[in-house]
């Protein structure tokens, strides 16, 4: 519980990360967000067989973790937590298409092992833009700006609060862990049925919790409306942006630029 507690509360260290002031971050977060879904789209829109042309479209998160100055091996890290549930989804690719579709050297390639690869490479691509949104932006901003592209009020605010209070609810069944343990001797305390006495006395305490934090926000005026300290601007800069972006982001779906690249040196050595 105390990994888990611990890996939650590093995730927050993303909002100090949306602080920063840089050129990333001074975008407005409409435009960033835009920008990240034409991005999600166009990648999930190649085929299952496609590796070569994906690979242009690592140059987005790579500048914007740039121009951001955010810390790369951190991203990383939080990316491998997900990386699992895409291995998951893959991983019998190569059991169930096993037609040799081309030859690494002497080493034949399945269809099964070029669709995986490709499943991997869609899966950093999509999971790394976001998270790379979230740290240059922020939760929050992210959020408002989904409410004022016109997602339904009620989705994004609970959206947010998902996030905020996620931390309250790992914190209360931390302490609860650790008030079982200090009352538990020579491994005690430690049945299915204990932990699910917990589960329980969690769900109470959480409903508790919730009120009494409603309450607190309708005293301080909470209508229900996301409110952050920068105001959204849109100006040229974010049309550019978004503009150049996605200019891009459609060439590349259009134009294997590694293959047309590969053939260009070829014709040249040859």
């Amino acid at each position: 519980m105390n990994r888990i507690k611990t890996a939650f509360l590093e995730l927050g260290y993303i909002d100090i990360l949306s602080g920063k002031d840089t050129p990333v971050h001074r975008i407005d977060p409409r435009a960033k967000l835009l920008t990240t879904i034409i991005f999600i789209i166009t990648v999930i829109s190649f085929n299952k067989y496609e590796i070569s042309a994906l690979i242009p479209f690592f140059i987005y998160p790579a500048v914007m973790i740039g121009l951001g100055e955010l810390p790369f091996y951190y991203l990383f890290r939080k990316l491998l937590i997900v990386t699992p549930f895409a291995i998951m989804i893959g991983i019998f690719n190569p059991l169930i298409d096993r037609e040799i579709l081309m030859h690494l050297g002497t080493l034949p390639i399945s269809g099964g092992w070029i669709s995986f690869t490709s499943i991997m490479l869609r899966f950093t691509l999509t999971a790394g833009s976001v998270l790379v949104l979230i740290a240059c932006t922020g939760f929050n901003s992210v959020c408002m700006a989904l409410e004022k592209m016109g997602t339904p009020r009620i989705f994004a605010v609970q959206l947010l609060f998902l996030y905020r209070y996620i931390f309250v609810l790992i914190d209360e069944a931390s302490r609860m862990t650790n008030a079982r343990s200090l009352r538990s001797f020579d491994g005690k305390g430690k049945e299915i049925k204990v932990f699910s006495y917990l589960i329980g006395h969690l769900l109470l305490r959480t409903v508790d919790r919730a009120q009494r934090i409603y309450l607190a926000m309708l005293c301080r005026g909470f209508d229900g409306e996301i409110r952050v300290n920068r105001r959204l601007e849109a100006g040229n800069r974010e049309v550019i942006f978004t503009i150049a972006w996605s200019a891009f982001f459609i060439a590349m779906r259009f134009y294997n630029l590694p293959l047309i690249a590969g053939r260009f040196i070829t014709e040249r050595i040859l």
